[in-house]
């Protein structure tokens, strides 16, 4: 059966067993999975630890204390947007190395 799923930029039709689309997306990582191994990482590497909270805060939505759930994340839509034009996938999830890797870089960089 398939789904049309809005997307930037028009509708994406999507095939497949919705299940069997969770199982891979969860086997190829997810945001919950990329997020813990971001947090064990950073438990170990304290310099890690700094450089992806202030990668978080210099993402952050403005006016994020307004808004449920008053956490200070991107908006969603730009983090599809940033999917899409680093892996040609808005539903993409980064690999760790990558998120990392722009940590570091983002702090050399901007000197912080």
């Amino acid at each position: 059966m398939a789904a049309n799923i809005p997307v930037i930029g028009g509708v994406r039709e999507e095939t497949g067993p919705v299940n069997a689309r969770a199982d891979a997306e969860w086997k190829a990582g997810s945001w919950a999975r990329l997020s813990l191994r971001l947090a064990l990482r950073a438990m170990i590497n304290p310099r890690l630890a700094v450089d992806l909270v202030r990668m978080l805060w210099a993402f952050r939505a403005q006016q994020w204390y307004r808004q449920p759930p008053f956490l200070p994340v991107p908006p969603a839509a730009y983090i599809r947007w940033r999917m899409y034009t680093a892996y040609g996938d808005e539903t993409a999830v980064p690999p760790i190395e990558d998120v990392i890797r722009f940590a570091r870089w983002r702090r050399r960089v901007m000197h912080l």
